[in-house]
């Protein structure tokens, strides 16, 4: 890579962002290879994030169902925490300022992960709902672990890593992302086994970690 061609790919994928992968002494194709690395790790996670993601509050979304005998759930606010109210009054205004029917289905979809993943933080300790779904929303999760506290632990996690991901942010550098990539198929696996193996055999992730940096370096020569 020669020099004006990294500078003006520096500079169309904005300076700063570039630089957070290397500093002025390193080589720019080190640097670059970084970049692309980083993202093809995040290209590799997208898929068992969506698959978390989807099947947590679809899951949860049936199960609230059942408990309150209607698909329209949400209308029944007063168990929900003051921030999970004002979070389904906004899905629902956001649908209806696009001229959206609202529905079930279009709220669920509307709703934000971290309202979700938001059934199972500290201030849902008291709420028997919260409780309920732990062992219905997980089944295969570990008796030991069955705990507001360490499922709470567990979706942060993922909740703050798919964030990064899905905002183009570097994990590169992340000295647990092999963990993370590990705790994310078991949390699948909690849900549903079939399709932590459906994300195994579509992982990506650990043949990319560990050719490294060379395949990147070796498409820059140019």
């Amino acid at each position: 890579m020669n020099p004006d061609t990294y500078e003006q790919l520096r500079q169309t994928l904005a300076p700063e962002r570039i630089e957070a992968y290397g500093n002025a002494e390193d080589d720019p194709k080190l640097i670059f290879a970084r970049y692309l690395l980083n993202m093809a790790l995040c290209e590799s996670l997208y898929s068992p994030l969506q698959f978390a993601e989807i099947a947590l509050r679809n899951r949860i979304h049936k199960q609230l169902c059942s408990h309150f005998g209607s698909s329209d759930w949400y209308k029944t606010t007063n168990t929900l925490t003051p921030w999970q109210q004002r979070k389904i009054e906004e899905a629902i205004e956001s649908l209806k300022s696009r001229a959206k029917p609202v529905t079930a289905g279009r709220v669920v979809a509307e709703l934000t992960f971290g309202f979700w993943t938001g059934f199972f933080n500290k201030a849902q300790a008291k709420n028997a709902i919260s409780q309920k779904l732990v062992a219905e929303v997980f089944p295969n999760l570990p008796r030991r672990q069955r705990t507001l506290k360490a499922i709470n632990r567990r979706w942060i996690h993922i909740r703050d890593l798919r964030n990064r991901i899905f905002h183009h942010e570097r994990i590169l550098h992340w000295s647990d992302l092999d963990q993370q990539h590990a705790d994310l198929i078991e949390a699948i696996h909690w849900i549903n086994p079939e399709l932590a193996e459906l994300s195994r055999t579509l992982d990506r992730y650990k043949s990319i970690r560990e050719a490294g940096l060379l395949p990147w370096i070796e498409k820059l020569e140019i």
